[in-house]
Parts: structure tokens; sequence; C-alpha cells
């Protein structure tokens, strides 16, 4: 593996804006419930 290259790591929508999201580490555990890309996007979900 070479460090740096993150194009093997799984992306999915963002549920909110559509964007892509890259796998990160802090949702290791958790990226299955991972829904919104970013804290605006979770705070606009009812608009």
């Amino acid at each position: 593996m070479h460090k740096g290259n993150k194009s093997y790591l799984p992306e999915k929508p963002c549920v909110f804006c559509g964007k892509p999201m890259t796998w990160r580490k802090k949702w290791e555990k958790n990226w299955d419930e991972v829904k919104y890309c970013s804290d605006r996007c979770r705070k606009n979900k009812s608009k």
C-alpha cells in the first residue's frame, strides 16, 4: 500500500447534498451509519 494513495478507499454520496464522501479513519466503526458529509448538511437535513 502506498501511503497517500486514497483511491482504494470506499465512497458513498451524502444524503443531503449528493457529494461523494470518502471513508475516513474516524468513521471506521460506523461507516454504514454515516449519512452526511459535514455538520452543515446534518443541520440542514430538515430543510
